[in-house]
């Protein structure tokens, strides 16, 4: 038995000072508040559930500070971008995914939805082992120390009715049916999430969209929704309906499903998601690094469209930033203020987001749970006097102001360092070896 002793901790009940777990087997067996915290690990300033990045392109991180050089939209942005994936092989992309997690745990991340269809080698040609690519990926997340949804993605097409281009050759099986067979020989563990998705109604047509759907009906089922205004005059043109609507058709929405980005919606794509339930899984710094758009977070959430978020091309790995843009963006956009509160902001990264990644016992801090905590210092510019609550989590505190990240019981972050990792260095190097 592990104990760690936090001096504020926030409980199903609210903030908690002196709080003692023990943790068995990787989850929390006891959770008592007011206590000393004896021979106990210390974990001092504001303990919070460990935080969920329920959508990532973990190669998309060779692109910081790159793509920002030149003026240019989404399309151009993205032409960069498949140029580190022609580069990518197994090896590469194992080093490179392990320094992107080991960053990602440094800010208090410890469960990631890794949306992947960077499947095969150049010109599509498959390697001895068809999922060598998502194999590196996951081996790279449990050498890093965190947990992993591999969404294993279906990519058909270049576009609505365009051929595949050279790089997109790597991410096809050809149709729905060979990716489900490939994706039925990757084996799920405790640690280990083995989802699907398609990658949008651009990158799967209309007839395929439902076998996607049924191939792994008890998984999370994940799809990029609305990213971008040219992909819905498309979908329109081609098929008379929105993409929302060609998904409710194709049977893809439900409370598995989680819509990525969902930015341009009408009223009644909105309702669709809501009526199903389905996850909106906002990337807001993404969003507006690639301008994007502001999505309607207040419309689906009062419909009934749960809330989650993920650092998606990772122009930041913040998720503290994730959760307060979308109260401030839908400020700018409204031009109110209060929209979304800290508590409500806090949920949607922790247990709504472990939940849309199928990871349900995770993301608070109570007996039988996933063991995960992340401790923010309280004494940092951004969060010195600001009152040591959830709203200094939400609305000051940064990535840099984690300290210490415990993943199943296990401490993997202490004093702001990860226990075997050094990330900027390994960030540097996994970096240069697929952009030089």
């Amino acid at each position: 038995m592990t104990s760690y002793w936090c001096e504020t901790a926030l409980l199903p009940d609210g903030l908690a000072g002196r709080v003692l777990v023990s943790v068995v087997d990787g989850r929390f067996a006891s959770v008592v508040a007011g206590v000393d915290p004896g021979d106990a690990q210390v974990l001092s300033g504001l303990v919070v559930p460990g935080l969920a990045n329920c959508h990532s392109h973990a190669f998309h991180r060779a692109l910081r500070g790159r793509t920002q050089t030149e003026r240019g939209t989404f399309w151009t942005w993205r032409e960069q971008m498949y140029a580190v994936a022609a580069a990518l092989t197994p090896d590469t992309y194992y080093e490179l995914a392990k320094a992107v997690y080991a960053e990602m745990l440094l800010a208090g991340i410890t469960a990631v939805g890794e949306f992947h269809y960077l499947h095969h080698a150049p010109g599509g040609r498959r390697y001895d082992d068809v999922n060598a690519m998502g194999t590196a990926l996951i081996a790279a997340a449990r050498d890093a120390g965190l947990r992993i949804a591999l969404l294993d993605t279906c990519y058909i097409a270049g576009g609505i009715d365009q051929p595949l281009n050279e790089v997109q050759q790597r991410f096809s099986d050809g149709d729905a049916t060979a990716w489900a067979s490939r994706v039925a020989q990757l084996a799920g563990a405790d640690d280990v999430v083995i989802g699907a998705a398609a990658h949008s109604v651009r990158g799967v047509p209309q007839d395929q969209l439902g076998v996607v759907a049924s191939a792994f009906p008890d998984v999370p089922l994940h799809i990029h929704l609305s990213e971008q205004v040219a992909e819905n005059e498309a979908c329109l043109a081609a098929y008379g309906r929105t993409p929302t609507q060609l998904l409710d058709e194709a049977g893809f929405l439900s409370g598995r499903t989680s819509a990525v980005h969902a930015t341009h919606l009408t009223s009644v794509d909105i309702g669709l998601l809501g009526s199903s339930a389905a996850y909106s899984c906002f990337c807001p710094t993404t969003e507006r690094d690639l301008a994007d758009g502001i999505g309607p977070s207040v419309q689906l959430r009062d419909a009934g469209s749960p809330l989650t978020l993920g650092s998606d091309s990772h122009a930041a790995i913040d998720l503290f930033e994730e959760m307060r843009a979308v109260e401030l963006d839908e400020r700018l956009a409204s031009q109110e203020r209060g929209h979304w509160s800290a508590a409500e902001l806090l949920k949607a990264a922790t247990v709504d987001g472990h939940r849309s990644i199928g990871f349900e016992d995770a993301g608070v801090i109570a007996p039988g749970a996933r063991a995960d905590l992340v401790a923010i210092r309280l004494d940092s510019v951004r969060t010195a006097g600001t009152g040591g609550n959830v709203e200094t989590a939400v609305f000051a505190a940064t990535a840099a102001d984690v300290t210490d990240v415990v993943v199943s019981g296990r401490r993997v972050v202490a004093a702001g360092k990860h226990s075997t990792i050094d990330a900027p260095s390994a960030l540097s190097t996994s970096i240069a070896a697929v952009t030089s």
